[in-house]
């Protein structure tokens, strides 16, 4: 049986170690949340993104069809107030956004119940589209930009890795 200086020692010693795994516990949690964050603003918008992608892919192969089905539309149904005609002034080979290999997302906002993606032109206004959350449906935004004050840190950290 040890002395009392000797226990005292030893139960220090276990302090210590208690101490240095909670410092290091809590490290290893902040790191996570952050990296959570990060990985979270980056990726919130992916599909709809990838919605966006994909019908800027089928103007590009020119397949409009395909393309004004992704608005909701479709040649036998056409949506009441854009017609194929209309789509093919804004969309098809003579309209100022036909160049759709320079075409790129710009921005992607969240608002409310859908996300606002800004597709750039080089040579032609960028244009604001919309794709709702619950429906892979786009259409023309009815903003330039989501209403109300905005952080841009998703866009930030984008930035860092394009």
């Amino acid at each position: 049986m040890g002395t009392y200086l000797e226990a005292y020692g030893a139960n220090e010693e276990r302090r210590v170690r208690r101490v240095r795994l909670l410092k290091i516990s809590l490290i290893v949690l902040v790191c996570a949340g952050i990296l959570g964050a990060v990985v979270y603003a980056v990726f919130k918008n992916h599909a709809e993104e990838m919605q966006v992608k994909t019908f800027l892919d089928t103007l590009r192969k020119q397949d409009y069809q395909t393309a004004y089905r992704m608005w909701g539309c479709n040649e036998s149904h056409p949506c009441r107030d854009y017609s194929y005609d209309k789509f093919m002034e804004d969309w098809g080979p003579k309209s100022p956004h036909s160049s759709v290999d320079s075409a790129r997302i710009g921005l992607s906002q969240s608002c409310g119940t859908g996300v606002l993606l800004r597709v750039d032109y080089k040579g032609a206004e960028p244009l604001s589209l919309w794709v709702e959350r619950n429906s892979p449906v786009i259409s023309y935004a009815p903003w330039p930009e989501c209403p109300g004050p905005h952080l841009r840190i998703g866009a930030w950290l984008r930035s860092l890795f394009n």
